[in-house]
C-alpha cells in the first residue's frame, strides 16, 4: 500500500481562512508513505509542518524532499519542521540548481539566515543535505526510484515521477499552459506522466485568470486534464488552488473537471484537500494497474474537507 497524503494544497501564499476550511489554505507540501519505509516529501511549503506532527520528533527521523523549485512557497516550511528539529534526525533534500553558478545549498544559505530568518540551516540541530538534482536525474531512495524532469515555470523547475511498489505518481505543482493558444504539452511534463496511476498537477487558473496571467507560470484546470489525460494517466488530482479560490469556488473548478475528465479516459479526478489521503496498491489479479479506495465525497460529488481513503485521520 502506498498512501499520498496532501498537507499543503495552495500555491503563491499561505491562506487559511473560513472561506476555503475545506479544501486548506497551506502552501505546497506532499507525503508519500510505504510501512516500514522513509517517507517521500514532495516540497517544502506550510504544509510540511503538520507532516512534521505526524513523525517522530526524537531524533530518529530520516526522509527524502523533492523540492519542485525554490520559491517561497513551496520551501518556506523547512525550518518550522519539528522532526528535523533534533540532533540525529537526517533530511536530504533535492531540488534543481536555481543558476549555473549558485547551487541548492547556497540559495537557501543565502535566504535561510539573519536577518531573514533568526537562523541558518545548519543551526536547525538536525543534518540536512541539499543536492542539485536537475533534468534527467535518478535516484532510488528506499526502494522507490524518483525521476526529475524539467517542466516550464518561472526560474528553474523540475517535475517528479515516483515510481514504488508497482505505483507510479507524477507530481507537477507549477506549470507553464503555452501562451500561444496551443495545448502542447512540454516532453518532460509529458513523459512525467505516462501511464501514471495519479496525476498531481497544477490547477491553479480559469480561462478568465489566464487571460491577465498568462505568464505567471500556472495552467489551467482543463490543461491540467489535458495533460493527464494525453499522458494516458488513471487518476488526476487538482492541485496548487490560487490563494483567491474559496471553497465553493474549487468544487466548480471540480465537476467541470469531472466532465471533462471522463470525456477524456480518466477514471479519476479530484481536488486536493488537506488531510485527504489516497492509497494505492497493486493487486495481483489486475496486473494492468493498481485500485484506489476513493475519498469520500459528498452528494455533489465534492471531496470533504479532511477526508481520508482508509478513514478519517
Amino acid at each position: 500500500m502506498v498512501d499520498i497524503t496532501f498537507w499543503g494544497v495552495r500555491g503563491s501564499t499561505p491562506c487559511p481562512c473560513d472561506a476555503n476550511r475545506r479544501y486548506g489554505g497551506n502552501t505546497a507540501c506532499v507525503s508519500i508513505e510505504r510501512p516500514g519505509r522513509l517517507p517521500i516529501i514532495l516540497d517544502l511549503g506550510t504544509g510540511l509542518r503538520f507532516f512534521g506532527q505526524t513523525q517522530p520528533c526524537d531524533g530518529t527521523f530520516a526522509g527524502h524532499a523533492f523540492v519542485t523549485h525554490i520559491h517561497w512557497d513551496h520551501v518556506q516550511g523547512l525550518p518550522f519542521f519539528v522532526p528535523v528539529l533534533a540532533p540525529g534526525a537526517h533530511l536530504t533534500v533535492r531540488a534543481p540548481r536555481p543558476q549555473s553558478d549558485l547551487s541548492l545549498a547556497e540559495a537557501f544559505g543565502q535566504f535561510l539566515r539573519p536577518p531573514y530568518f533568526p537562523v541558518t540551516a545548519e543551526q536547525l540541530h538536525g543534518h540536512i543535505d541539499f543536492v542539485d538534482f536537475d533534468d534527467g536525474d535518478t535516484v532510488e531512495v528506499d526502494g522507490a526510484t524518483v525521476t526529475a524532469r524539467t517542466v516550464p515555470h518561472v526560474g528553474a523547475t523540475n517535475g517528479y515521477r515516483v515510481e514504488v511498489d508497482g505505483v507510479v505518481i507524477a507530481y507537477i505543482s507549477d506549470h507553464q499552459q503555452p501562451v500561444d493558444g496551443t495545448d502542447r504539452i512540454a516532453e518532460g511534463a509529458l513523459a512525467l506522466c505516462e501511464g501514471a496511476d495519479l496525476v498531481i498537477h497544477d490547477a491553479q487558473f480559469t480561462p478568465d485568470d489566464f487571460s491577465g496571467k498568462s505568464d505567471w507560470g500556472h495552467c489551467t484546470v482543463d490543461y491540467a486534464v489535458h495533460v493527464a489525460a494525453t499522458a494516458g494517466a488513471s487518476r488526476l488530482a487538482l492541485f496548487h488552488h490560487d490563494p483567491e479560490r474559496h471553497d465553493e469556488g474549487v468544487d466548480a473548478l471540480l465537476r467541470h473537471a469531472r466532465q471533462e475528465g471522463a470525456a477524456r479516459g480518466l477514471a479519476e479526478v479530484i481536488a486536493a484537500a488537506e488531510g485527504t489521503t489516497v492509497s494505492l496498491h497493486r493487486r495481483p489479479e489486475t496486473p494492468s494497474g493498481p485500485t484506489v479506495r476513493p475519498v469520500a465525497v459528498d452528494s455533489d460529488g465534492v471531496a470533504s474537507r479532511g477526508a481520508v481513503a482508509a478513514g478519517r485521520r
